[in-house]
């Protein structure tokens, strides 16, 4: 069995999914200077504002500084009640009309689901991109996927064998690298690593909904993760690309940019979601790799 990438130009490797429960999220921008807002608050005071909002415990949000608008916007899922969204505008204190808050329908949760996969223990997900370092070669996945399994398989039954979670990074994180150890697996490229920006038109393919595109809509995003595995995740990318349980630990690019590597959403492709992604370019410099 062959474990391959397509050509970038028509459609890369599917994703899997991770075997976790829903989850929940929380994020956040870092303003990009020290200047006063047009709306009379400090870059200082937003930024403490964002730091209440995380303190605050309140899960299925996900928050960013807008500097530009002088406002930390704070999306919040179907599960947040309204004496939660209170606790965020006590949170913020006397900065409380700073608050701009937004509600989306679904959840915020890890993408799990049945799909074409990379299967290890009891869970499943999807292969990220194909790295290099010298003459050998790995691919890279979700964190909370290496986190979850020591080897890896093409199949449920584990008879074809890919290779070893090597290390991988979670909480805190969201990516790990497995090493290919079957010499008769192929992995090809056709990518090289790049930094997304905001507006960026990208897409994202998952093993449940295939491809889909959207724009990236924020960056240095904090997600914090009810349940199990749980945890808090930082400086990801949220997009406005729909995503549905069983697309979790692919690729997200940009024709032959390799971006990121798909990490958790909510809402679905029928009506639309948020969905956030590990920066490619953190994970392969970390395990001083090359995507290709």
């Amino acid at each position: 069995m062959r474990i391959t990438f397509p050509n970038p130009r028509s459609r890369p490797a599917r994703l899997l999914a991770v075997a976790a429960g829903l989850v929940a999220a929380a994020m956040f921008m870092l303003p990009a200077g020290a200047t006063a807002s047009p709306q009379g608050y400090s870059a200082s005071q937003l930024s403490a504002v964002h730091a209440a909002v995380e303190q605050s415990g309140v899960a299925g949000i996900a928050w960013y500084v807008d500097s530009a608008a002088g406002r930390v916007v704070v999306t919040a899922d179907s599960s947040v009640s309204p004496a939660e969204v209170a606790t965020l505008r006590q949170a913020a204190g006397g900065h409380a009309a700073a608050l701009r808050i937004e509600r989306t329908t679904g959840l915020f949760t890890q993408l799990v689901s049945p799909g074409d996969a990379i299967y290890g223990g009891n869970v499943r997900c999807s292969l990220g991109f194909n790295v290099v370092s010298g003459n050998t070669f790995f691919f890279l996945t979700a964190g909370h996927c290496g986190k979850l399994a020591s080897t890896w398989f093409t199949n449920a039954s584990h008879t074809t064998l890919i290779g070893p979670t090597i290390d991988f990074s979670f909480p805190g994180n969201d990516y790990a690298l497995v090493r290919y150890d079957n010499t008769s697996l192929s992995h090809p490229g056709g990518f090289t690593v790049a930094d997304p920006f905001v507006g960026e038109r990208v897409t994202r393919d998952g093993s449940t909904t295939g491809v889909h595109s959207g724009t990236v809509t924020a960056l240095n995003v904090t997600v914090r993760y009810a349940g199990n595995p749980g945890g808090t995740v930082r400086g990801l990318i949220q997009t406005n690309v729909c995503a549905e349980p069983g697309d979790s630990g692919g690729p997200l690019y940009d024709g032959t940019r390799a971006l990121g590597l798909t990490s958790g959403g909510s809402g679905n492709c029928r009506t639309g979601g948020t969905t956030f992604y590990q920066p490619a370019r953190e994970a392969a410099n970390t395990y001083n790799v090359t995507i290709f």
